[in-house]
């Protein structure tokens, strides 16, 4: 799986047009990585690796956002003191499909950035995170058990 880097192909800066797309995708990051926290204490440790993987994806992608803001001169949003999940997370289950919402929601914050900038770097960097997003929600609704796993067309909002 690929991880974000500060190297060739990441975001060094964010296009004036595509801040606030990048600011609402870092605030997805956050709400990821608290996520990921809050499960931790629900799941087995046989779902250790897969928590570190996407924590891990998600810390370095936050970093690399936030630099990509400062660089254009923009204060980068910090993470809430705390998130509200979608439902409540009591068990294995519960664990599961929130860690899916969260990456969904990822996907989706991610698809927007695409939509809001020609800018290629940073179309390389939100293409790179709606894909790895995508993988690690269709893993955890798999998990699950969960179908289908994986939606048609990955970062489209939800329909209302």
């Amino acid at each position: 799986m690929t991880q974000p880097t500060a190297g060739a192909g990441a975001a060094k800066t964010v296009p004036a047009d595509s801040v606030d797309a990048v600011q609402q995708a870092l605030g997805a990051e956050h709400a990821a990585i608290w996520t990921y926290g809050l499960v931790s204490a629900f799941l087995p440790s046989s779902f250790n690796n897969a928590l570190n993987e996407g924590v891990t994806t998600h810390r370095a992608r936050r970093d690399t956002v936030e630099r990509a803001l400062t660089a254009a001169k923009v204060t980068p949003r910090p993470a809430e003191v705390a998130y509200v999940p979608p439902q409540p997370v009591t068990d294995q289950p519960s664990s599961l499909a929130v860690l899916a919402i969260a990456e969904t929601d990822a996907t989706v914050a991610w698809r927007s950035v695409l939509e809001h900038t020609d800018d290629a770097d940073l179309r390389k960097t939100a293409l790179e995170a709606l894909t790895s997003s995508a993988v690690r929600a269709t893993r955890w609704r798999k998990a699950a058990g969960t179908k289908p796993a994986t939606p048609a067309m990955p970062g489209q909002p939800a329909s209302s």
